[in-house]
């Protein structure tokens, strides 16, 4: 579970600078879909570990 948390906060920092530096755009929409996913992946393996 500690590297699901590790990676969420990777790509939420990710995402704040992609919107923070204008140029990199790109970098927060990637950040985001990453986070997401990252996300409901996590939240899918705890729930077959239940």
């Amino acid at each position: 579970m500690g590297i699901i948390i590790g990676l969420l906060v990777i790509w939420l920092i990710l995402s704040i600078l992609g919107f923070v530096v204008k140029g990199l755009l790109w970098l927060a929409i990637i950040g985001l879909v990453l986070f997401v996913a990252t996300g409901v992946w996590g939240w899918l393996k705890r729930r077959t570990n239940a």
